[in-house]
């Protein structure tokens, strides 16, 4: 059995033998015990201390066998503290309504004279559970409470997200947006890098300065140079009249550089000067200008291998490289799928529950860009306002169609991983990559009998 030392158990029964004796028992496992002689005593305690399972007897009156004493006294504590565990304890082993307070949400119902491995397996299992609960749901709480944070303190530009992914990446963009200093958006194409950038912007010291964007990747090569600095009449074939550049544009506020790895060498050793100093010249040109000017750049691009094949400049990678924040993929924050595919949706359009679980099933190598277009198709084609599976023209997915009980444990592997456990049905549940549930049915339907 493992280690419940942090664990107490509230006894509440009417006959202090019964009471010394599950002491006794529990001290012998490091659990902690507090005891009841009445309902009344009972509640008290719960009201005063932290009890993590309740084991009651089911009648208190001398001479009575109905177990309404029970029921209610389960009852108050339901009502009282929903979450709390109950183990139901009486000497009348027909008592129909122990079985229903089971059915009702009894974690438990024993016999007198109890089974000492029984009882302890069954304890064993509900104080592990409880504390599974108890720190998901401050888990759960947490992440409310940093969620509200950021959404109160700043500005996230109508960013949708629920995945706890993307809230990492969303809290260290707004605490390093008032910084002047470079930040680097890595991640494959789609995931939403410029929106990073936008918010970065929006909860900086320029945020009311302009907001240049220049994709690095869309233009040939002997025009990024004239994009970023611009370029005096004839710098080039075709440079008729003088064209300011992104960084002129930019001054005072901050300038978006996507699919920086695209930037050609001889670019890069100017953006590296402008870095530094805030001077450059336009092409063409020897008049020397000055900006200021917060550099956000994105990439898709393994900016370490291109170093390392002399086709971007080391010190340059780590200036823009100052705060990295990468967006990881779409696949690795499930948890934003379906608010994106709702955000996305037509407002007369909603998600039926096969086109929810095609969704979650769905790699989305596109990512977010992906994601919009198959929703936006699906709001348009679909010929009902539910959309289902067969609307979204998602790729069948060879695993859907696997059987579940392809990689079912047979009553062997069931057997080992209770012995491993001592009887613990949720560690054993952890070991075979079962729920607790899951494996009670399991158990059930080979015959197993419960530890």
């Amino acid at each position: 059995m493992p280690n419940a030392s942090a664990a107490t158990i509230l006894i509440i029964d009417d006959n202090p033998t019964v009471a010394t004796a599950l002491e006794v028992l529990f001290s012998l496992h490091e659990i902690d015990t507090l005891r009841a002689l009445s309902p009344e005593q009972g509640l008290a305690i719960l009201e005063q201390h932290d009890v993590d399972l309740v084991v009651q007897d089911m009648n208190f009156a001398a001479d009575t066998t109905s177990g309404e004493e029970g029921v209610a006294l389960f009852g108050e504590i339901r009502r009282r503290h929903p979450d709390l565990p109950v183990i139901l304890l009486t000497a009348w082993t027909h008592l129909d309504a122990a079985v229903d307070l089971v059915k009702a949400g009894a974690a438990d119902y024993l016999a007198k004279p109890w089974d000492d491995r029984r009882l302890l397996a069954t304890v064993a299992n509900l104080i592990e559970l409880g504390q599974a609960n108890r720190e998901l749901q401050k888990r759960v709480q947490r992440e409310h409470r940093q969620r509200r944070e950021l959404e109160n303190n700043y500005d996230l530009r109508g960013v949708i997200w629920s995945d706890p992914a993307t809230e990492r990446v969303l809290s260290l963009a707004c605490q390093v947006a008032r910084s002047e200093v470079p930040v680097l958006i890595s991640g494959p194409n789609g995931v939403g890098k410029e929106r990073i950038a936008e918010i970065i912007q929006a909860n900086s010291v320029v945020k009311n300065g302009p907001f240049v964007t220049l994709n690095c990747g869309a233009l040939p090569s002997e025009l990024i140079e004239a994009e970023l600095f611009g370029a005096d009449v004839g710098a080039y074939t075709g440079a008729s009249k003088a064209r300011e550049g992104k960084f002129e544009a930019a001054d005072g506020g901050t300038l978006f550089l996507d699919e920086i790895g695209n930037l050609p060498l001889a670019g890069q050793m100017k953006l590296l000067r402008v870095l530094e100093t805030g001077r450059f010249e336009r092409l063409g040109s020897n008049k020397e200008r000055q900006v200021k000017v917060r550099v956000i750049s994105a990439t898709n691009a393994d900016l370490p291998a291109m170093i390392r094949t002399g086709t971007f400049r080391e010190d340059l990678y780590y200036r823009l490289n100052v705060i990295e924040l990468r967006l990881p993929p779409l696949a690795e924050r499930p948890g934003d799928i379906l608010p994106l595919a709702v955000h996305f949706l037509a407002a007369d359009k909603s998600l039926g529950e096969s086109a929810r679980a095609a969704l979650q099933r769905h790699r989305w190598p596109g990512n977010v860009r992906e994601l919009k277009n198959v929703m936006q198709r699906a709001a348009l084609l679909a010929s009902k306002s539910r959309i289902e599976a067969s609307d979204l023209g998602l790729p069948a997915i060879a695993a859907e169609v696997q059987s579940p009980l392809d990689n079912e444990p047979d009553r062997e592997a069931i057997d080992r991983a209770l012995l491993r456990a001592n009887g613990v049905v949720a560690q054993a549940a952890t070991d075979l990559g079962l729920s607790r549930q899951a494996l009670y049915r399991r158990m059930e339907r080979l015959g197993i009998a419960r530890p």
